[in-house]
């Protein structure tokens, strides 16, 4: 029975297409229709993803599973078994899953395979400790959920065959193999120890913004594969000439089965064929071909270009048959990591084809803590809103997970850039024989499936483990260069980190950069400003300074800070279902925060900065202005500095997003609520932004006296790659009465391309002018493009009552006005509805204009917030 194209590429899959082609009832055979012949050539694929069940392993109740990929907590949601651990105090009625082993099988569809043919079980991904068993014999064991693997089958398949996965406790294994291994140093910040010996996303154990939440189960693809040949693999090797917009280079591809045949390999841009040739296998079953693009449309992050992408292709043929086809996107482009000596000691930024690029953006974690749930829509949500809001550099953290294929198109795609981290996080791990080659293994696998993806531009070997290192005093001689004798010391993994990843970076992607650690710095201590990268969390952790002066503690490229908020009040309220722990100090809301020490720290830079309040909503909003006003303060600040010699590289903040409900540092909260921070760091990183910023009075050293005079100054930032005529206006507007105290300033500039204009400086006189705001704005042919507002600080002697504001819907656009300065002008974020604009200063003469996405004329209108407003 013959079926439709499009149920044919239904059922091979994107990965697979197969042109003009006719079915069997039996979804193996694949016909191909040559001369009205029918030739059983081509490789199926079919993914098994219904007909499973699961069971706790030493019980006898099998349960029906949704559907494949999956994780156990998934399906025992499903089958109501357990309260959703989101909510309320439920993790902990739910620690149990984890330590118990679980089983999971399914029937596989009979089939009538030609004795020529190789079959293949492919796993893409299993959670952890896995034995697979093919009608009752084991088949594969797997003990790293971050490596595939492909089990030959052929002959082994009698029809009605059952396929069974047994999924042992990661938690329980983990700690039985630090028993085994007893001679090394076990530390580690967050989760547990045991956590080292494993290759389990590191932030199943717990970290401090998740949960424990110990999941197993097949959490990728399974699928059976059917072929006489496969291309298993294609890349490209190239250079790009960036002057002459040219690339050369050779297609690659990697071939299984019997080695016969040929390849023609085409690359085609928007449909267009740009190049197409063919070549002979190798006898190791590989084939080159070289290639030129003499006129290339380079990939360019966005805001700097454009992002096309040609799809790079190859067929296998042999005696005239296609037997296997394989296409992939990607984009040309030249990355470099400047580190050059400089006056300061060694910068630390990207260049893309040629142009300088400040990566202001984000630090990402899994976006669920079951990972199988994340929609490809909710995906494209979470890389669309980098985009909206002008960052472009997102890290993929080294305790999460080896992202999904969607999320690593989103980025090529939509022009992020992308820094990733090879996933070990924040300790001292173990070294080893076995653990060293599965390392190996998992990181060869994933370089390989990643380096077509122009947006990825750093691998990093870790997350602060080397700062682990310095704190807990474990042995690192950066002028020892000998391999074998760091796997001697009590800090071996150095060797994965020096030895074993740079290798596999350069062998499988050379094009991309590579980075020790993060963050690493030369072998210098990682606190070190001067050169390669910092975390800097001397605001909130550590020394927890002002967050005013977080711009004079940045380092070459700043790659995590951050400050912690409240998400949203219908997240809280999503996540609290018991109305009388909704209060900002409640055993529930506090169980939402797993940063240690948060009830403290939050409450410092409340208290330093607000006068408090102890209602919920108020109380969400006053962490949230911290947040947003001490990110924009570090940001700000770093910004200038790359146009200033480069002295800064980037700025990513921690974090994007959250794995679950939860009070964190991430801006957007779990149900994708953007915090007010988002906006405000949107304007800081616009391309062409402005800042305004007086000299920084610790009024806590000096009792709350004020300082006679304050220095202000003013500036212009630009991404832009031409100079720009403009006009910088600077008001000077009484807090109390909203009115000019003195002559606004108003000046003709010229925009210096990528960089920093220093527009004016000037001087406060504290002690003779009533307190009020400098407001600066930047006109281009009389269009208000960027403003920044200057404030006293700290905001808690500012009186705000009496603030004039107005609000006026008009279409699709809202107005504001205040008569007084107004701080913190926030909408509510409601669901389905999108603003251009948040977390706004309104000040007299500046109508601020929002646009509004998806609200209905007859929708109640958005509520909205402003700081003081609750005193009036």
């Amino acid at each position: 029975m013959a079926i439709s194209p499009s149920q044919a590429e239904n059922l091979l899959g994107s990965r697979y297409p197969c042109p003009s082609v006719a079915f069997s009832t039996n979804p193996f055979v694949c016909l191909i229709a040559t001369g009205g012949k029918m030739k059983d050539q081509r490789m199926v694929n079919e993914d098994l993803t219904t007909g499973w069940n699961f069971k706790q392993t030493d019980t006898e109740v099998w349960l029906p599973v949704k559907k494949v990929p999956t994780v156990v907590h998934l399906d025992l949601l499903d089958n109501k078994k357990i309260p959703d651990p989101y909510t309320d105090l439920n993790e902990i009625d739910v620690e149990w899953v984890g330590k118990k082993s679980w089983t999971y099988r399914v029937t596989l569809p009979g089939h009538t395979i030609r004795n020529e043919f190789r079959t293949e079980l492919v796993f893409d991904g299993l959670d952890t400790f896995a034995t697979v068993k093919l009608n009752g014999s084991v088949i594969l064991k797997s003990d790293n959920m971050f490596i595939p693997h492909r089990v030959n089958v052929t002959g082994l398949l009698k029809g009605n065959d059952q396929l069974e996965i047994e999924f042992d406790s990661a938690l329980l294994k983990a700690r039985d193999l630090q028993k085994v291994h007893q001679d090394h140093k076990y530390l580690c910040w967050n989760g547990e120890p045991a956590r080292l010996t494993t290759r389990k996303a590191q932030y199943h154990w717990g970290w401090d913004w998740g949960p424990v939440l110990m999941t197993a189960g097949p959490w990728r693809a399974v699928h059976l594969e059917s072929f006489k040949s496969r291309i298993a693999d294609l890349w490209t090797e190239y250079e790009v000439d960036t002057a002459e917009r040219s690339v050369h280079g050779w297609l690659c591809t990697r071939i299984e089965g019997q080695n016969v045949g040929e390849v023609t390999f085409c690359i085609e841009m928007a449909g267009e064929q740009v190049f197409k040739g063919t070549t002979s296998l190798e006898e190791d079953g590989t084939a080159r071909l070289a290639f030129t693009l003499p006129k290339t449309d380079l990939w360019y992050p966005h805001g700097y270009g454009k992002q096309p992408l040609y799809q790079v292709s190859a067929a296998l043929f042999a005696n005239g048959s296609e037997l296997d086809s394989r296409s992939k996107n990607t984009g040309f482009r030249h990355v470099e990591l400047v580190q050059q000596i400089d006056k300061i000691g060694k910068s630390f930024f990207f260049r893309i084809n040629g142009i300088d690029v400040f990566c202001g953006g984000s630090n990402w974690i899994p976006a669920d803590n079951f990972t199988p749930r994340i929609s490809d829509t909710r995906y494209r949500k979470w890389i669309q809103m980098m985009v909206d809001g002008n960052q472009h550099m997102i890290r993929v953290w080294g305790g999460g997970i080896w992202e999904e294929d969607v999320f690593y198109d989103l980025c090529d795609e939509l022009g992020v850039l992308i820094w990733h981290d090879f996933l070990f996080g924040c300790g001292n791990y173990p070294c080893w024989p076995e653990l060293l080659q599965s390392i190996e293994n998992e990181s060869s696998a994933q370089v390989q499936r990643l380096r077509h993806h122009c947006s990825i531009v750093i691998y990093a070997g870790n997350n602060e483990d080397y700062q682990l290192q310095e704190s807990e005093g474990l042995t690192y001689d950066y002028e020892d260069k000998d391999p074998e004798n760091w796997l001697k010391t009590d800090f071996p993994a150095r060797y994965v980190y020096e030895k074993i990843l740079p290798n596999i970076v350069r062998k499988y992607s050379p094009s991309v950069p590579y980075h020790p650690g993060s963050p690493w710095g030369d072998g210098k201590i990682t606190s070190d400003k001067t050169v390669g990268d910092l975390h800097q969390w001397n605001v909130w952790h550590g020394t927890q300074e002002k967050y005013q002066i977080f711009d004079t503690m940045g380092g070459r490229f700043n790659s995590e800070f951050g400050m912690e908020a409240f998400p949203h009040i219908d997240t809280i309220k999503w996540f609290c279902t018991d109305p009388s722990q909704l209060y900002p100090q409640s055993r529930v809301l506090d169980f939402h925060n797993k940063a240690d020490g948060h009830e403290r720290r939050i409450a410092t830079y409340l208290v330093e900065n607000f006068r408090t309040q102890t209602e919920l909503e108020p109380f969400i909003h006053l962490t949230q202005l911290v947040q947003s006003e001490a990110l924009m303060f570090g940001y700000r600040g770093w910004r200038k500095r790359f146009g200033q010699d480069r002295l800064c590289g980037g700025a990513l903040v921690w974090q994007l997003d959250d794995c679950w409900p939860v009070t964190s540092w991430a801006i957007v909260d779990y149900f994708q609520r953007k915090k007010p921070a988002y906006y405000a760091l949107a304007r800081v990183l616009a391309p062409i932004a402005i800042g305004i910023q007086r000299a920084h009075h610790d009024w806590s050293v000096t009792h709350a006296h004020p300082a006679a005079t304050s220095n202000f100054e003013v500036w212009v930032v630009s991404s832009r790659q031409e100079e720009i005529t403009a006009k910088v206006e600077v008001k000077f507007l009484s807090i109390k009465s909203g009115a000019e105290i003195k002559t606004k300033i108003e000046k003709e500039i010229r925009i210096t391309p990528n960089g920093t204009t220093d527009v004016l400086k000037g001087v406060i006189d504290n002690t003779n002018e009533e307190p009020h705001v400098l407001a600066a704005r930047l006109f281009i042919d009389d269009a208000v493009v960027a403003r920044d507002v200057d404030w006293p600080q700290p905001l808690k002697y500012l009186s705000f009552e009496d603030r004039g504001v107005e609000v006026v819907y008009r279409g699709a656009l809202i107005q504001v006005t205040a008569k007084k300065p107004t701080k913190g002008f926030v909408f509510e974020e409601r669901d389905g509805i999108l603003l251009s604009d948040g977390a706004i200063d309104v000040v007299p003469g500046d109508e601020i204009k929002v646009r509004v996405t998806g609200l209905g004329d007859g929708d109640e209108p958005l509520k909205w917030r402003y700081l003081g407003q609750d005193e009036e």
